[in-house]
């Protein structure tokens, strides 16, 4: 099996303004990819650029997207390790748009065995309930936002934060007041609050029932996060501190922090990603797995790693709950309530709506 071409499409979904600490996204900055061989079988694959988290803009994902299909033409998919050593190769760094190209080989090796995603990973089906991202805002829309997921069944909000700590105190004790005691709630800073202020906060908030706080300080202050996991009361999860297996293995050395959030487009990828998770495991630190803003193609790629990594046991997978205005997906991924499956089609099980592409920009090389 050898790759004939490859096909890109600026992948952009409107959506409802959804706002952390460091910015507020209008649409979802996706890039999906499609890999076809000379055999019956294509591989698909998504990401999602954040910008001011990982530093990838969609168009740069787009640009790399070109130059990797170059590489590729001619090459066997099924060799899934030699392919992303050739990306890694040519450029450094860019591990949201090299996510979706290595999707596509695992969707096209998977669909190579007949298998769902999760088997060929040797994983098996498990409970997944995913939380619910309340996005940051004036207390009282937070409120009216935190009481409707409730009401839809929702059992674990995760409440961004990050902003002035004063606010943040005041956001995150009316939630508490207005959900009750049995919500579990999280709270992610996404990296707005300063040493003292994270101190501050986390021990303000120790009656509030957190369950973890994510990210509280900016990334070069990791230094930092083993003083401040010993002064929180709060459990202090690693998100945009932990790229790939060595940030992991720095920071449990360390002891800054009691979890670590894995996300396809900051690790490069699944494989990467797995690499992740067993450093965590092996170590004892507990994992979760996340995302950015992908439709149900890239979601459906991180349930079936979910489920070859049955130690993980935090699920952050709303990407698509939390503003997308369109579904551009055909199969994969469904939400019962906010608990996930999906059927045993092989693959990924999940592609893209031709009707959507075709007011899609896209190139072929």
């Amino acid at each position: 099996m050898v790759i004939s071409h490859i096909d890109i499409y600026r992948f952009s979904i409107p959506m409802v303004p959804f706002a952390i600490a460091t910015g507020t996204m209008n649409y979802a900055q996706n890039v999906f990819i499609r890999v076809f061989t000379n055999s019956p079988f294509y591989g698909v694959g998504e990401c999602s650029a954040f910008p001011m988290i990982v530093g990838e803009t969609q168009e740069t994902c787009l640009t790399m997207a070109n130059d990797f299909a170059l590489l590729w033409k001619g090459k066997d998919p099924l060799e899934i390790e030699s392919r992303m050593q050739e990306l890694h190769y040519f450029t450094a760094n860019n591990s949201t748009i090299k996510s979706a190209f290595e999707m596509a080989l695992y969707d096209l090796s998977a669909k190579s065995r007949e298998e769902p995603l999760y088997k060929f990973l040797g994983g098996s089906k498990r409970k997944v309930e995913t939380d619910i991202t309340v996005g940051i805002g004036q207390p009282s829309e937070m409120v009216d936002a935190a009481l409707q997921y409730k009401i839809s069944g929702a059992s674990i909000l995760k409440v961004k934060l990050g902003k002035n700590v004063q606010e943040d105190l005041a956001r995150i004790t009316v939630i508490r007041s207005a959900v009750g005691p049995d919500i579990k709630l999280r709270i992610d800073a996404n990296q707005g609050w300063s040493f003292d202020d994270a101190n501050w906060i986390l021990n303000k908030m120790n009656d509030l029932n957190i369950e973890f706080c994510e990210q509280p300080l900016r990334t070069w202050y990791d230094d930092l996060l083993p003083q401040l996991k010993v002064f929180s009361p709060i459990k202090i999860m690693a998100d945009e501190s932990c790229y790939n297996h060595h940030d992991a293995r720095k920071l449990i050395k360390a002891n800054a922090c009691n979890y670590i959030n894995i996300k396809l487009a900051k690790s490069g990828g699944i494989s990467e990603a797995i690499k992740i998770y067993e450093t965590t495991k092996a170590a004892g630190t507990g994992c979760m797995i996340g995302g950015m803003l992908e439709s149900r193609i890239a979601l459906s790629a991180n349930l079936h790693l979910a489920y070859a990594c049955p130690d993980i046991e935090f699920f952050d997978l709303d990407t698509c709950k939390i503003g997308h205005q369109k579904d551009p997906v055909i199969g994969g991924v469904i939400y019962e309530g906010y608990n996930l499956d999906i059927s045993d089609s092989p693959g990924i099980g999940a592609d893209a709506d031709d009707e959507f592409l075709k007011h899609c920009e896209s190139w072929r090389i």
